[in-house]
């Protein structure tokens, strides 16, 4: 099953409150993950990138694009780092949008969907276009 999480309107977010502009610090959001795959693979990204379904990237709705973060799968406790390259999701009540490689790594690829841990653990770059 193959999730769309960055093709539908903008939702309300769910965790924690996100960073102020500028504001650099400890950032923990807990909810629920999705991925994307095909679809988008090959497809210019927000952040200008090329999409890479085998890379180890994500889509957030305001981390500066290069902000690398850990996610945990709450369920299983398996973890992944990916670097923060698009937006999204797009999908109400989701947090972050894993690529394939990342959901796969942390077991989120069969269910689609799982709830998560989101942690900072590099900032990255602000600019007018974040």
């Amino acid at each position: 099953m193959l999730l769309l999480g960055c093709s539908s309107s903008p939702g309300k977010r769910s965790g924690t409150s996100l960073p102020e502009t500028g504001r650099r610090g400890k950032f923990e959001q807990t909810g629920v993950a999705s991925w994307y795959g095909k679809p988008f693979h090959g497809r210019k990204t927000s952040s200008g990138e090329t999409y890479n379904m085998m890379a180890l990237t994500a889509a957030h709705p305001t981390l500066p694009f290069g902000t690398v973060v850990r996610v945990t799968n709450l369920k299983n406790k398996k973890s992944v780092k990916v670097k923060i390259n698009d937006r999204g999701p797009f999908k109400k009540g989701r947090i972050i949008d894993l690529s394939y490689s990342a959901a796969r790594t942390i077991g989120l690829t069969g269910p689609g969907t799982g709830k998560v841990k989101v942690e900072v653990v590099k900032w990255g770059r602000e600019t007018g276009s974040d």
